[in-house]
């Protein structure tokens, strides 16, 4: 078998997501996708790793990988081309699994636990949907588009949120607070008022349901170190189960520094590249909990190398989920693969909103648990509509 062309799908209304389909001479066809930057990742899919990837045999995945990111520019980032490796990566190991007739899951080494516990983001429909990514600006709250505006809600209503995904078995939820005060003081302060501001959600969740619900606390990177370490303690009385990118995850020593000031627990998440920024965190013991966005750090096989990381230091897995639905699904076979997965990133919002305009399957969640994907791959597909939309661009490099 050997690989024969390679396809990018996207679209204006989705703006950030870009799907790689990669054919084969024996009729399969494998799906990928990464996030952001979609036309500059199809400009290197099609200019640069089609000559590398095209001829070759797609079951060759870790070889792919490496010839992928045999380039000087692709040095353990979440550049365009780590997501463009990434996109192809999970797209060949949707292909290994039709291959075989297997899920994903299996293929990674098979099911670690029969159901996987989710915590919600609490992004509404149309956070990140399309445009550029900016914490505010992005909101793009919209109480009709149906019953989970959930990043509205957080801000105004935390405590009738929180009992909502009670309700629906949900017990642990991701809010951030925190931005408004950081974009308007450059994260270098935060005053009295805005600070009691941030802390409301907190009161109200914890008002409302206790310690039946966890929280987990985005900070988005957009904070100096002393001042996250302030909001750290201020936090403390809410027992939140993790901070996470509190600064710019490019200091292990200052990331360090924070997590031995506070009990809670710091996570680093998706801006990091390869697994070798991971370790670097690791070995200044910066981060317990360590979260990975497959379609940005190099697809199903660098995740399951950093899983295996944090595995080896003690430490849990949470893989990163608030971007497209193939990343969605992907992420899934990762965590039931995975020893060490503490808990899926779900966003409510998404995979009962526009998730389901794209792809044919998706997660069956139920009572805050994920169930494993079924079927061969990935287990997902486009939907025909996608092909047939009047805002797609299509782009094709055959052998």
């Amino acid at each position: 078998m050997k690989i024969t062309a390679i396809e990018t799908l996207r679209t204006e209304e989705f703006s950030n997501v870009l799907w790689v389909r990669v054919r084969t001479d024996a009729g399969l066809i494998g799906l990928g996708e990464t996030f952001y930057g979609a036309a500059a990742v199809e400009a290197h899919l099609h200019d640069t790793l089609a000559a590398r990837l095209l001829g070759k045999n797609p079951l060759h995945i870790e070889a792919l990988q490496r010839e992928m990111l045999n380039l000087p520019m692709a040095q353990s980032s979440t550049g365009v081309e780590y997501r463009a490796a990434s996109a192809v990566d999970i797209a060949l190991w949707d292909l290994f699994g039709k291959r075989c007739g297997l899920p994903v899951h299996q293929m990674l080494g098979g099911l670690c636990r029969e159901r996987q516990r989710v915590y919600n983001t609490c992004a509404g429909y149309g956070y990140v949907r399309s445009h550029n990514i900016k914490p505010v600006s992005t909101w793009n709250f919209d109480e009709d588009a149906g019953p989970y505006e959930d990043l509205n809600a957080f801000m105004t209503r935390a405590d009738v949120l929180a009992e909502s995904l009670l309700a629906q078995g949900i017990t642990g939820m991701k809010i951030w607070p925190f931005d408004p005060a950081a974009l308007a003081n450059e994260g270098r302060s935060i005053s009295a008022t805005e600070l009691k501001k941030a802390l409301e959600p907190f009161e109200k969740i914890r008002r409302a349901v206790g310690d039946r619900m966890e929280i987990m606390v985005e900070m988005h990177c957009l904070w100096n170190l002393p001042m996250a370490r302030q909001i750290a303690r201020a936090l403390e009385p809410y027992n939140p189960t993790w901070i996470e990118d509190p600064i710019r995850m490019n200091s292990p020593q200052a990331l360090g520094e924070l997590a031995r000031s506070t009990p809670i627990w710091v996570c680093a998440s998706e801006t990091l590249g390869s697994r070798f920024p991971y370790k670097d965190m690791l070995d200044h013991d910066a981060m317990s909990v360590v979260m990975a966005d497959l379609c940005w750090t190099g697809g199903l096989t660098e995740g399951r190398r950093i899983a295996a990381l944090a595995d080896t230091y003690h430490r849990p897995y949470a893989p990163h989920d608030c971007t497209g639905p193939v990343g969605f699904v992907a992420a899934m076979h990762s965590s039931f693969a995975a020893p060490n997965t503490l808990i899926q990133e779900s966003v409510r919002a998404f995979y009962t909103g526009w998730y389901k305009e794209l792809v044919t399957e998706l997660p069956v969640i139920r009572d805050g648990y994920a169930l494993p994907m079924e079927g061969p791959g990935l287990g997902t597909e486009l939907l025909p509509a996608v092909f047939e939309r009047s805002d797609l661009t299509f782009r094709c490099t055959e052998l």
